[in-house]
């Protein structure tokens, strides 16, 4: 096995070798960055990072990634790179791969090393060599096996990608074939062994074990740990960089090397001579020597906006295109690095947070924007604090990346949102191992303490009921997956059943065939709903008040169909498991319109002087 500096030489070997091979241009895996000037060195330093935060990426696979629920303790798991790969996300990626390559040399009539060319050259340039990597280690045995008309779930158990546990079934995507999955799979052992370079491939996950690369590995665990930005040079958990925890998730800082400036904060001397607070209003009126802050933003009741959630508070979402071969291109995968460096979260685009236009479907609408428009004065202010897998346990932990000020800093509307991972797990047993009643009394009860130690007095909480997931399978179980569309050969009950064999469904309670499963799981969730209603009407803090609203999944699928849509497109389509972008716009305006009528102080009042700002602010130096 190599390791240390031999297997990073080794691994650019393999892309040099392929490329020469391949007639291609020697790929930029890592930047050479300028020594003329710091700002080329902050932009090789971000290259450099991005690109191998996407490689590392890959090589956990999914794991860190994963909306499948983290485990329920208050402290967040240890995160290290894995010392096997055979875990069920590699099994799902490698099923993913494969099925894509097989249906790109089906669909453009070529071999399928020509298919994995074309899917390599797709990815975005600085991101290939991994690609090129696998190409070469797996390729020639992939194409073998492809050719001889084995699956995708042959294809990865013969190459021990995916592997069957002691006792356990073997886990498959698709039918198994006429002669059975395990007469097939020998078959293709016999076809082909695992040469050295497979077996030396699983060095490449020591990677960080170089000494160059050992902070930078360092720094990425500590973003996916902490849920902090990667790039905050003042230390106050805002940032000028969009994704890593960046401006994506928080209101962007307007400047990151004083960290007295960061948006949410009360103006200092009604900022005259800079944005103390970043929401874009600063400098004196010349007509009577006001400051605009003041005469804009005084009595104004700016507040902000904080989301304490899950995968769907962070919006994730795989784009489907990645794995629909009659839409893919190039262009499919140009926000690949963007998605990786955000967790496949996108929290820009979320029904809490969102601040920029979809482009990934529907259109944004959030309590932000609303906000926003409601008073100016509150621009940029907003907080992402979700995670994949979050749940009322492990939110005791990411609770403590908030940023507030209690001295210094406006109230915030905090939106307390752990919807389904509760009561969702990948366990066979799934229900020993759902949050209990007494349980989430006590995460919750844990979690609004702390947060009565750091928001500012006037602020408010609003805790967000569980759904009922049983619309998954209603909705979707018969319907043909993106994977499944060209040979309708996949539903998303195959998908549910191959993620649940593999014990890493993102809900096995919900996202099964078991009608009784699926309702004991549902009932859980009520009694859980039930706890926060609970909590909401007896219990007291010194600086918010708390509410409760039901998840409004019902109001969301009534106001879609009178749109003339269905049920299923509330979904998102890969995963079959989140709300989709659709579903995120309209529960914002039922979110909406609930406060509004029902507790119309939490949303502050309208500002007078909106139109004003615009005229004077313009954008406010945009998000």
């Amino acid at each position: 096995m190599l390791s240390g500096s031999g297997n990073y030489c080794g691994l650019l070997l393999v892309i040099r070798c392929y490329r020469r091979r391949h007639g291609s241009a020697e790929p930029e895996l890592f930047m050479t960055t300028s020594r003329s000037s710091q700002a080329s060195r902050m932009r090789g330093s971000r290259q450099t990072f991005l690109n191998l935060f996407c490689i590392l990426w890959l090589l956990l696979l999914l794991k860190a990634a994963s909306s499948s629920p983290l485990p329920r303790g208050n402290d967040p798991p240890p995160l290290s790179l894995p010392s096997e790969l055979y875990k069920g996300h590699t099994c799902i990626g490698c099923v993913l791969v494969v099925s894509v390559i097989e249906q790109l040399a089906q669909w453009h009539n070529s071999t399928v090393k020509a298919a994995m060319e074309r899917l390599c050259n797709y990815i975005p340039e600085k991101l290939q060599g991994f690609c090129y990597i696998l190409a070469e280690l797996y390729g020639p045995h992939i194409a073998e096996l492809i050719e001889r008309e084995m699956n995708a779930d042959v294809v990865c158990h013969s190459l021990k990608l995916c592997r069957q546990d002691p006792g356990q079934p073997l886990c498959h995507l698709y039918t198994p074939p006429k002669v059975g999955l395990s007469t097939a799979i020998k078959e293709a052992k016999r076809m082909t062994k695992t040469s050295r370079d497979l077996k030396s491939f699983m060095g490449f996950s020591s990677v960080c074990a170089f000494p160059l690369l050992a902070n930078l590995c360092k720094k990425i665990k500590y973003v996916i740990r902490n849920k902090l930005p990667f790039e905050d040079f003042d230390g106050d958990k805002f940032s000028t960089f969009p994704t890593l925890r960046g401006y994506h998730w928080r209101g962007r800082d307007c400047n990151d090397k004083n960290t007295t400036v960061y948006p949410g904060r009360r103006p200092d001397n009604w900022d005259v001579k800079s944005d103390s607070n970043c929401n874009g209003i600063w400098g004196v009126d010349p007509k009577d020597g006001i400051p605009y802050e003041e005469k804009f933003c005084k009595g104004a009741d700016s507040k902000g906006v904080m989301l304490l959630g899950d995968s769907a508070g962070a919006h994730f979402h795989i784009p489907p295109e990645w794995m629909t071969v009659t839409q893919m291109s190039a262009k499919s995968f140009a926000n690949l690095p963007m998605a990786f460096t955000d967790e496949l979260d996108w929290p820009q685009f979320s029904e809490i947070t969102g601040f920029l236009n979809s482009t990934i479907g529907g259109w944004t609408d959030s309590l932000y924007l609303r906000l926003r428009r409601r008073n100016r004065c509150n621009h940029r202010d907003l907080q992402n604090i979700s995670q994949n897998g979050g749940s009322s346990g492990n939110l005791l932990s990411l609770i403590r990346s908030l940023a507030r000020n209690q001295l210094l800093d406006n109230p915030a509307i905090v939106v307390y949102a752990t919807i389904g991972n509760d009561v969702c797990n990948g366990n066979r047993d799934t229900l020993a191992h759902m949050t209990t009643s007494k349980e989430m009394l006590s995460n919750v009860v844990q979690a609004l303490r702390y947060l009565d130690s750091r928001l500012p007095n006037g602020s408010h909480v609003i805790l967000t009921g569980l759904v009922d997931g049983r619309f998954l399978w209603d909705n979707l179980h018969d319907r043909y997956h993106p994977l499944g569309q060209l040979n309708r050969d996949v539903t998303y009950s195959q998908l549910y059943s191959f993620l649940d064999c593999l014990q890493v469904s993102p809900c096995s309670g919900w996202l099964t065939p078991n009608e009784t499963l699926r309702n004991l799981t549902s009932e859980r969730a009520v009694q859980l709903s039930n706890v926060l209603k609970g909590i909401a009407t007896s219990e007291k803090f010194t600086n918010f008040d708390v509410f409760y609203m039901d998840f409004p999944l019902r109001q969301t699928a009534e106001e879609w169909h009178k749109m003339g849509g269905e049920p299923w497109q509330l979904i998102e389509p890969v995963d079959g498991f989140h709300p989709s972008q659709i579903a995120a716009a309209l529960g914002t305006s039922i979110t909406w319109q609930k406060a509004l009528h029902e507790w119309p102080h939490v949303l502050g009042k309208e500002n007078p002087f909106n139109d004003q700002i615009e005229a004077v602010f313009k954008d406010q130096g945009g998000h």
